[in-house]
């Protein structure tokens, strides 16, 4: 053998492949893979919802779900002069959009009944917890309602990761990301200032060109001047923090890492250039819950909502629709309208006893949902603020099932805080979901104890919720293949008679609040349309 690295392909692993491979791989979408299942990520199309200009007095539209594509559908609706009913299986509204906080109760469908025991004012966003800049469906409606927000620390160099499977001195050790990021960047950056102030590479930079990317590299990977070597920077932190007066006086840099101890603990997976177009190094959450937005469209059309009605039928004709239920005390019932937007996530939808084409029921089957499951820990002391001095932000890591671990962005420096003590997918997520909420919350503070020696003595409760064990949800989100994108989706888009769908599964902003809203937002537009032409 020569020596030289090859890649899993067995192909030679020159320079040249090594930093297009490197810039190729991003910890954000590594950690957070269910969130962008199938690479579906755009910013929010609209930033104001359609103006149904002339009204629709007279008519009445049922909706089936008050989460949030059926409240924006609701409001709307009701705002230019519909006659609007909503039908919500759940007790309260919101959809997706919740909050576990003290008192907040949940039976799932294996029998686990759990009630939220977090002290007063603590709580953890089991549903949507954040929301990107560019999501103006969101930001349009926590503006209009008055939804205070603040900042969440998506990405935090002062924060862990923690990689078990790599190889060298680095594998289980606890490590911050910024020292990480330092070194890999430093590293990467003499190797390729090196090469480039030799004229290596392939002669397409000009003199002056090659000149400016060497001083690029330089700044870049805080490189000598003089030699182009990498000795760390104080970006990647001190093992003697300066101070005052001469001990610690100006303390004492840390000593960076070696390029292959980086590598082969493949912490490096962390890193990206740019932060994801969904995932900001930081982003917004309302003040005190994400279920705020959906109180807030809830005291706007509460007296539109019948809670704790779930839906067995859905009847339609060419004059209206007839929605059959079973009420809050057990009773068969039914509601007669003009029109229905019905926003019940596909996999329960399926269930229900439906009047539609057979293309439109088919299509129905043509996409599959997420197992998704969050735990919120209670910890007695705030020891990633106390003890690490980490301020939000994600432990990222590789240990099975434990997805990722998040520090709160709020109550900053606290007694007491709620962290995310894991957030799995896919098959992680069945496995986890499998064991009693105590089982979870072991193993949870079983895989935080590796990273923070604080965990176990720290933790006090826990809530657990797994989305696809949700009655009323049957998943986290809706994931499209391609095929199902291609063929299905389409279909769905355009109404079956007197029915029309609404929610994040009918959007390419899956599994985001901005989904919902927006595809509420067209579907009403079309409706409106339909209206005004009769």
């Amino acid at each position: 053998m020569d020596g030289r690295a090859t890649s899993a392909s067995g192909a030679v692993l020159t320079r040249r492949r090594f930093f297009e491979s490197l810039a190729a791989y991003g910890g954000v979408s590594l950690a957070m893979a269910g969130m962008d299942a199938l690479g579906y990520g755009f910013a929010s199309a609209q930033a104001a919802p359609p103006p149904l200009e002339g009204g629709g007095k007279g008519i009445k539209v049922v909706v089936l779900g008050a989460g949030l594509a059926g409240l924006t559908a609701a409001y709307e609706l009701t705002k230019h002069g519909y006659e609007v009913q909503v039908l919500e299986a759940r007790g309260f509204a919101g959809g997706r959009c919740q909050t576990a906080r003290k008192g907040f109760r949940h039976v799932d469908l294996l029998g686990n009944d759990q009630t939220c025991q977090f002290d007063e004012g603590l709580y953890i966003n089991h549903g949507p917890w954040r929301i990107p800049y560019h999501h103006r469906s969101t930001l349009h409606y926590t503006k209009l309602f008055g939804v205070p927000l603040e900042s969440f620390v998506n990405d935090n160099d002062a924060a862990y990761v923690y990689f078990e499977k790599g190889e060298g001195p680095l594998k289980g050790k606890p490590v911050r990301k910024g020292e990480i990021a330092a070194d890999a960047r430093g590293h990467a950056a003499e190797l390729m200032a090196k090469v480039a102030s030799k004229g290596g590479l392939d002669g397409a930079l000009t003199t002056q060109d090659r000149d400016l990317f060497v001083a690029y590299m330089v700044n870049e990977g805080r490189l000598s001047a003089t030699d182009l070597a990498y000795t760390g920077t104080d970006g990647r932190g001190f093992d003697v923090h300066p101070g005052a007066g001469v001990s610690p006086g100006p303390g004492k840099p840390s000593t960076p890492r070696s390029m292959a101890d980086v590598l082969h603990s493949g912490a490096w997976r962390t890193l990206t250039s740019v932060a994801g177009y969904e995932q900001q190094r930081t982003m917004l959450q309302p003040i005190g819950g994400m279920d705020q937005l959906a109180k807030a469209f809830e005291r706007n059309v509460a007296d539109k909502i019948s809670y704790s009605c779930v839906v067995e039928s859905i009847g339609q004709d060419a004059k209206g629709v007839k929605i059959g239920y079973r009420d809050a005390a057990g009773k068969k019932a039914e509601v007669v309208a003009d029109y229905c937007i019905c926003t019940i996530p596909l996999s329960v939808l399926r269930s229900v006893d439906m009047q539609a084409s057979k293309p439109f029921k088919a299509a129905m089957e043509g996409v599959a949902y997420a197992p998704v499951n969050k735990i919120g820990l209670q910890m007695k002391r705030r020891f990633w603020e106390e003890d690490h001095f980490i301020y939000g932000g994600h432990i990222y890591n590789d240990m099975p099932g434990i997805g990722t671990i998040s520090l709160p962005s709020t109550g900053w420096q606290s007694q007491k805080g709620v962290l995310l003590g894991y957030y799995s997918f896919g098959g992680e997520a069945a496995r986890i979901s499998a064991k009693s909420p105590a089982e979870r919350a072991a193993f949870a503070v079983a895989g935080g104890q590796k990273v923070f020696p604080e965990y176990a003595d720290s933790y006090e409760n826990a809530f657990s919720f797994c989305w696809h064990l949700a009655e009323h949800n049957l998943g986290g989100w809706a994931e499209w293949g391609e095929e199902g994108r291609k063929t299905a989706y389409p279909v769905l888009c355009e109404p079956d008679g007197r029915l029309y769908l609404a929610g994040e599964h009918l959007s390419y902003l899956g599994g985001w609040q901005a989904g919902a809203i927006e595809s509420a937002w067209q579907q009403i537009a079309k409706l409106h349309a339909r209206v005004r032409a009769a």
